[in-house]
């Protein structure tokens, strides 16, 4: 493992540099620009996953998240022009102020470090978080899972071309190429000298390993059992429509709703026309007793366990519930503290919900899909985050940077 304290070594070293706004955003545009001149190669080497993945039997949903194809591509390039877009979050004022004593005191924005990212499946994590951490000032430390290998190692060595044509340090990005799984609790237990800050995003296995075992601060999330309730109030068209998006759009990410909850009142009228929508998706259902009571469809009883479960595919879970008050502590108790939402015109209802959920992100009369980085303006994300101390949600640019006290005096000393 000689080799991963080498890259911890230059990745700090890469940290130390300056890189001006002008550079970064011409390195950014011309990371860009490989991207779209190789976009064959990427797509053969993404292949090779692919029909790799398929030979093993992995799952639908993680074939699914690892498939590149001109959409995704796409959505590369939309990120990367997001990015440069927004302004360099190093060196920003937060705020300033005379002391009694008479320093003058700035609240400075500086980059976090080193960033380690162990992560599984999807190949656009390699172009996003190189591109987020590099704009931030931070080194980053790329642990693709060996289902993507050939697609990260690809898009990793095409940033470094980048950094390496305007002769700044490429090790601002390494890609790890060593396969072995001990490689993941080497970072954990022996990298904390190198690496300031971990970033998981995969399963709920990965996610609890780097928790067990990191020496490491982390950022990140376990499960995103998101919800959304129906309140009494909810227009009933909205409803359908937001349901349907929020659990069928993609159900492989961590912001589809996983559970519904439905207000009691409106159970007669509303369940039929709501789930009806969602069987015609093929989506199974999982109900209690009293929504199967008025549901004409096809469910199946939901018990205890099905309401704390991330199905990542085409289920879900429906509770009825007495009113918002029980929805929140439904809420509270069963959920992961990712995303939830009201479907409501009641705002008092909406503002009740707003803030007595523990979620890092809570939403009124929209999908939960919207839990992305991109969707709130961050021009990417390295991840979601559901930790209680920031930062939390989604984890884009500006949250990639910590900051100091910057004091200036004119000679005083403390008595």
């Amino acid at each position: 493992m000689k080799n991963l304290i080498k890259m911890g070594i230059k990745a700090k070293s890469a940290s130390s540099e300056t890189v001006s706004e002008k550079i970064k955003n011409k390195i950014l545009l011309n990371f860009l620009k490989l991207i779209r001149t190789n976009k064959k190669k990427i797509l053969i080497e993404n292949k090779k996953d692919v029909s790799r993945a398929i030979r093993q039997n992995l799952k639908e949903n993680m074939i699914k998240r690892l498939e590149l194809n001109e959409k995704k591509i796409k959505n590369i390039e939309s990120s990367i022009k997001n990015i440069i877009k927004i302004k360099d979050p190093t060196n920003k004022i937060l705020k300033k102020w005379l002391a009694p004593s008479g320093l003058n005191i700035s609240q400075v924005t500086i980059p976090i470090g080193v960033i380690g990212i162990i992560y599984e499946s999807r190949p656009n994590v390699t172009a996003d978080v190189s591109c987020l951490c590099f704009k931030s000032g931070n080194s980053v430390i790329l642990r693709g899972g060996s289902e993507a290998y050939n697609s990260n190692k690809i898009l990793s060595k095409l940033f470094r071309k980048s950094l390496k044509s305007f002769k700044v340090n490429e090790n601002f990005v390494q890609f790890i190429n060593i396969k072995d799984r001990k490689v993941v609790k080497f970072i954990l237990s022996k990298m904390n000298k190198y690496i300031d800050v971990l970033i998981p995003r995969g399963g709920k296995g990965l996610v609890k390993t780097v928790q067990k075992f990191s020496n490491i601060p982390i950022i990140g999330h376990l499960e995103g059992v998101c919800h959304t309730f129906i309140d009494k109030n909810a227009n009933l068209k909205m409803a359908q429509e937001i349901v349907l998006n929020a659990k069928m759009r993609n159900t492989s990410i961590c912001g589809a709703t996983e559970t519904l909850l439905i207000h009691e009142k409106v159970l007669r009228k509303y369940i039929n026309p709501i789930l009806s929508v969602l069987e015609k998706e093929n989506c199974e259902i999982y109900a209690d007793k009293k929504a199967r009571k008025f549901y004409k469809g096809k469910t199946f009883i939901a018990n205890e366990n099905d309401w704390s479960k991330e199905y990542l595919t085409s289920k879900i879970s429906v509770k009825t519930v007495k009113n918002v008050s029980d929805a929140v502590r439904h809420i509270n108790k069963y959920g992961t503290m990712h995303t939830d939402a009201i479907v409501t015109k009641d705002n008092n209802a909406a503002k009740y919900f707003l803030r007595n959920v523990k979620s890092s992100i809570a939403i009124q009369n929209s999908s939960t899909q919207f839990a992305d980085g991109g969707e709130f303006g961050f021009g990417g994300e390295v991840g979601i985050s559901t930790n209680k101390l920031p930062p939390r949600g989604p984890v884009g640019l500006n949250q990639l940077v910590t900051y100091k006290y910057e004091v200036r005096g004119k000679g005083q000393i403390r008595k």
